[in-house]
């Protein structure tokens, strides 16, 4: 069996809930050599293979890009909830802050694979009724028209957190006796969010024919290892 290159990769929204769950499975995944988190304060992980740069605005990468040659993969993991906010502001913090960072690496890795965390639901035609659902179809849309050497849009629904992690949100300590339930019954809106971290690695790694992968695709990707 070929062997796989290793890789190198950039994670970003490693201080957040989904983020640090990818961090995870790439410090645990012997295909990755090398992780560098983005963070806009100091995350407090240790490890051997992780490297991290604090940066306040990633409206504005320039200062930094330097330190951003060479990396073969991108986890995007940074991300807003819609709650409470208008399509404008959403459109920035979702549409345009992503953008800007994967023009960036665009230039300086045209090689990388660009993995995107999307949600279930979104909107490809950018049309339909739900703002977010819109707003995050357009991000995929033009994250696709990038020179990336691929780019995967990622469409999860609710991910049973990653026991021992730090940033989990509160509201799941709530919630989660529901998740063999729920994913009994409804297995195409429930995964683990390491089963995603997991997806990630894969595909930057051995490539997809899919580059928007639903529930039902990603996952059987932690299987085949």
């Amino acid at each position: 069996m070929k062997e796989t290159k290793k890789i190198r990769a950039i994670v970003t929204g490693a201080t957040g809930m989904v983020g640090e769950g990818v961090l995870h499975e790439c410090l645990q995944s012997p295909e990755i050599e090398e992780v560098l988190i983005i963070n806009r304060k100091p995350s407090g992980f240790t490890h051997p293979k992780l490297k991290e740069i604090i940066h306040q605005d990633f409206f504005d990468v320039s200062p930094i890009q330097a330190q951003l040659k060479g990396y073969d993969a991108c986890f995007f993991c940074l991300g807003i909830s819609s709650v409470g906010m208008k399509e404008e502001e959403y459109t920035k913090m979702t549409h345009t802050l992503t953008m800007h960072v994967a023009e960036t690496l665009s230039k300086l890795n045209p090689d990388m694979t660009f993995c995107y965390v999307s949600g279930s639901g979104t909107d490809s035609t950018e049309k339909g009724r739900s703002m977010w659902a819109r707003v995050k179809g357009k991000t995929e849309n033009d994250l696709m028209k990038l020179p990336f050497k691929a780019v995967y849009n990622f469409r999860p629904g609710y991910m049973h957190a990653t026991p021992g992690l730090k940033n989990t949100l509160p509201a799941y300590k709530y919630v989660s006796w529901m998740y063999p339930f729920a994913r009994k019954v409804f297995p195409n809106f429930v995964s683990t969010l390491a089963e995603l971290g997991q997806a990630m690695v894969y595909v930057a790694t051995k490539g997809h024919e899919k580059h928007v992968l639903e529930i039902k695709d990603f996952v059987p990707l932690t299987k085949k290892g």
